[in-house]
């Protein structure tokens, strides 16, 4: 790994960056949503750090894992991301899972506040005013709707990657003498994985009708199961397409026909 690294990421990288960002959603995809993009608009800084094309393949694939966030807050997280890869690059010690560690607690906080600010606040406001200008035959009502919306979009989205970059070498430098590095990798595999139980928790639809007679009693399986531990059955669902997916390398199209298979099946059966 090329731990001499002689000059660090500028903002012409972090532009280049910025640029590739607004196509972080043109790869969506249901296995990795943003990821592909996500790793696209790293490429500029991965080139500049890293100097063999092991290195960068390597940091590429690391930048192929799960990643979702809200699009407008894509870029601070970019920002961070772009610290660390420097830190990696010029450090022996540095440990790079931390890096995905990172981003998957950062994307879901910074999905939620993206939401309710642009999608639930600015893009409802700027329709509404927008709108209502348009209803009285003025044009400047769709003007006004893509200024409103995109000024703050497109200032939170460059100033997120120029803040994003600076707070992470500041707090790289500080995390690194005092060891808090660590802890915070830690504490960011935890929140991942609690936004994965909070999605497995909510998203994952998988309830049973089956019921049983016992000494003259209905007894309803559903019941007894989330007496047990809610939402018991999706976490068991999940758990499953994640060994199909991580140990026997299943495709993702037939994990999704597989499903619907199973969805199909359970329903007409009568156990689902």
């Amino acid at each position: 790994m090329s731990h001499d690294v002689e000059k660090s990421i500028g903002k012409k990288e972090l532009w280049k960056v910025f640029f590739r960002s607004l196509t972080l959603q043109g790869s969506w995809n249901f296995e990795r949503m943003q990821a592909l993009g996500f790793a696209y608009s790293m490429i500029p800084v991965l080139k500049k750090l890293y100097r063999t094309k092991e290195e960068v393949a390597a940091a590429l694939k690391r930048h192929l894992e799960f990643f979702n966030t809200a699009p407008w807050m894509g870029s601070f997280i970019m920002g961070v991301t772009t610290a660390m890869e420097e830190q990696n690059a010029r450090e022996k010690e540095f440990n790079p899972d931390s890096i995905n560690a990172v981003k998957a607690g950062l994307m879901g906080p910074l999905a939620g506040i993206g939401d309710t600010f642009f999608w639930g606040t600015f893009r409802v406001i700027a329709a509404a005013i927008g709108a209502s200008l348009t209803s009285k035959g003025s044009a400047v009502g769709l003007l006004f709707y893509i200024f409103l919306f995109n000024i703050p979009h497109y200032f939170v989205r460059i100033a997120g990657i120029m803040k994003g970059y600076q707070a992470g070498i500041k707090f790289l430098s500080n995390a690194s003498q005092s060891g808090l590095t660590q802890k915070i990798t830690k504490g960011a595999s935890i929140v991942g994985l609690m936004a994965v139980g909070a999605m497995t928790a909510t998203m994952v639809e998988f309830h049973t009708p089956l019921a049983f007679e016992f000494t003259g009693n209905k007894i309803e399986l559903q019941g007894v199961l989330d007496k047990i531990l809610p939402s018991l059955l999706p976490l068991l669902l999940t758990l499953i397409v994640f060994y199909l997916l991580n140990k026997k390398q299943v495709k993702v199209i037939y994990l999704l026909l597989g499903l619907i298979t199973f969805g199909v099946i359970g329903k007409v059966v009568g156990f689902l």
